[in-house]
């Protein structure tokens, strides 16, 4: 693992320092790498939905649309359930 070092003002360390105990991580570099994880998802997500909005919808999303998907979701969500990738 590589190590990086930051300059931090004194509130941003305090209030990383809280957070740190409050939140029950085991140090500073937890938090911070839990919060980079976060961004990465955060701009994950984005990508994916400027992606969405730029492509063509496969089908009408009607109520016929919608009752297929709750029956498909009803049935990935039973016990003992396989869903399909």
């Amino acid at each position: 693992m590589s190590t990086m070092n930051i300059s931090l003002p004194e509130s941003l360390k305090t209030f990383i320092d809280e957070q740190v105990s409050q939140r029950g991580y085991g140090t500073s570099s937890e938090y911070v790498r839990e919060l980079i994880r976060h961004d990465q998802e955060r701009l994950q997500l984005r990508s994916l939905l400027l992606a969405g909005a730029e492509s063509q919808p496969a089908s009408m999303a009607d109520e016929r649309y919608f009752s297929r998907l709750r029956k498909r979701v009803h049935m990935s969500t039973k016990p003992g359930s396989k869903t399909k990738k």
